[in-house]
């Protein structure tokens, strides 16, 4: 077991730096990592305590979730889960970061996200 969640919300924004700017300084999170395109936020990470939240700008690629689950194996999880029903958004794909991930809806349409990747909860140094 590692300190590193295995459940972890995934939070869209249609302003990403304004949306980190704002829960850093209302709420008290911490930029734990934080890759922009441009003026566009991609991905962070941001930590309060022991938790970490991922986010991202609402009119990337694929959307958001709301909840990312890490799996060790994603092709199996993607044909347990298939196997009873899933209906899948998009199958087993490798990221430009070198992990794997897939996304499915639940019978009632909510969208649920896999991957091998671990979001980091040690924070960076902001010398």
């Amino acid at each position: 077991m590692s300190d590193t969640p295995d459940i972890v919300p995934y939070l869209s924004y249609r302003d990403g730096a304004a949306a980190i700017d704002f829960l850093t300084q209302a709420f008290g999170f911490e930029v734990v990592q934080r890759q922009d395109d441009g003026d566009t936020l991609q991905h962070a990470e941001l930590r309060h305590g022991n938790g970490i939240v991922m986010m991202g700008t609402a009119d990337l690629p694929k959307g958001s979730p709301g909840l990312y689950l890490v799996v060790e194996d994603v092709a199996a999880h993607h044909e347990r889960a298939m196997a009873v029903g899933a209906t899948e958004v998009y199958p087993p794909e490798p990221t430009e970061w070198g992990t794997w991930r897939w996304r499915a809806q639940d019978p009632e349409g909510h969208e649920w996200s896999f991957g091998t990747y671990a979001p980091s909860t040690v924070a960076l140094d902001r010398a």
